[in-house]
């Protein structure tokens, strides 16, 4: 459920937050408080809740939003300057494997369709070499065929071994993908249960702020 504190966690464990308590790690170094760039040299991959503030530069070209996370290191950046070779091969190589639908590589992004867009990102994220997937509303106002698409691409990272936190408004994508669920509640954490042993009724009620009986401490 929107508002329980599902923003604000996604924000503090990508850097976009700063935090005042507790610790972040991520296999077994803790990353509290550090950069977004940071987190994601550390292996942290992002597809965020909105994607044209946080996850893309609307009046860049698509070749160019797929480079966002690694621009700076070879084979794209030498020296601190681009590489337009590497930086079209890779975009031309992530169009195809995505099946992102445009007419060229260097359309500004914001001219795609939101689908498209979201494939950009989930492009750019999810053919690097990370650890750690977080998805925040990976869905929204996406069209059936789009849906379906960053399902099949998560379940992929999933089965890869790579860890996915997957956050949704959507009941039924929750229960459809996720191995756990773990329920927010006016910002804590009030039950953690297998999804295969639980109904969409107890779920709705402790979003709602019911107590499950085998609440966490």
């Amino acid at each position: 459920m929107q508002g329980n504190g599902q923003t604000e966690l996604v924000e503090a464990l990508t850097g976009l937050r700063h935090t005042e308590g507790g610790h972040v790690t991520l296999s077994g170094r803790d990353v509290t408080n550090h950069s977004p760039r940071a987190m994601t040299a550390t292996g942290l991959a992002h597809i965020p809740e909105d994607r044209q503030r946080h996850g893309l530069v609307l009046g860049y070209s698509i070749a160019d939003n797929m480079i966002l996370c690694d621009y700076y290191k070879p084979p794209f950046g030498v020296r601190g300057v681009l590489q337009p070779l590497a930086v079209d091969a890779n975009a031309r190589k992530l169009i195809e494997a995505y099946d992102v639908r445009t007419p060229s590589p260097y359309l500004a992004t914001g001219k795609l369709s939101g689908g498209n867009q979201q494939k950009v990102i989930v492009a750019r994220e999810l053919s690097r070499p990370v650890k750690l997937v977080i998805a925040n509303q990976p869905t929204r106002g996406l069209d059936v065929g789009s849906i379906e698409y960053i399902h099949k691409e998560i379940v992929a990272m999933r089965d890869r071994g790579v860890a996915v936190l997957l956050v949704s408004a959507e009941l039924d994508e929750i229960m459809s993908l996720s191995d756990r669920i773990a329920v927010l509640y006016h910002g804590q954490i009030v039950a953690v249960v297998d999804a295969k042993k639980v109904t969409r009724e107890q779920l709705g009620l402790w979003m709602a702020g019911a107590k499950p009986e085998n609440a966490p401490a």
